[in-house]
């Protein structure tokens, strides 16, 4: 005897229906990683950005501390460079250093992101930018700014 089967020309529909929709799922989920991995990278680079203007920022002028006109930066745009290039070495990272109004450091850093999933796109890195300043300030019992 033979077994009879039954639906017809809807067989293999719901396998197809299951395919489709995990590969939609496996893209969304990839999607997800990779969001959160270059948000990490981005606050890691924002952080590495923070801790370099902090280390330019620690660079005064003792010139102009000596003669009795304040805490400033020195401004010398190329001792701040090395004092970032010291910090970032062991990062492989550059850093863009900018100077404001004589006590502010503004940095901005470049650095990517390894990609996993989207390898498989083609995609092997993405680039991530992170930004961090650092204003001097001094005082006894306050900061005085000006």
């Amino acid at each position: 005897m033979r077994a009879r089967r039954c639906g017809g020309a809807d067989d293999g529909s719901i396998a197809l229906f299951v395919a489709i929709c995990a590969a939609g799922l496996v893209m969304m989920v990839g999607i997800v990683l990779e969001a959160g991995g270059r948000l990490r990278a981005i606050e890691t680079a924002d952080a590495q950005a923070q801790e370099v203007a902090r280390v330019v920022g620690q660079q005064l002028d003792e010139r102009a501390l000596l003669r009795g006109g304040g805490y400033l930066l020195t401004q010398d745009v190329a001792a701040a460079q090395v004092a970032a290039e010291a910090y970032l070495r062991p990062y492989g990272l550059h850093a863009e250093i900018a100077f404001r109004d004589g006590r502010t450091v503004l940095v901005d850093i470049r650095a990517q992101y390894r990609t996993t999933l989207l390898g498989a796109l083609a995609v092997q890195s993405l680039e991530v930018r992170g930004h961090g300043s650092a204003t001097l300030v001094h005082g006894v019992k306050e900061a005085e700014t000006a």
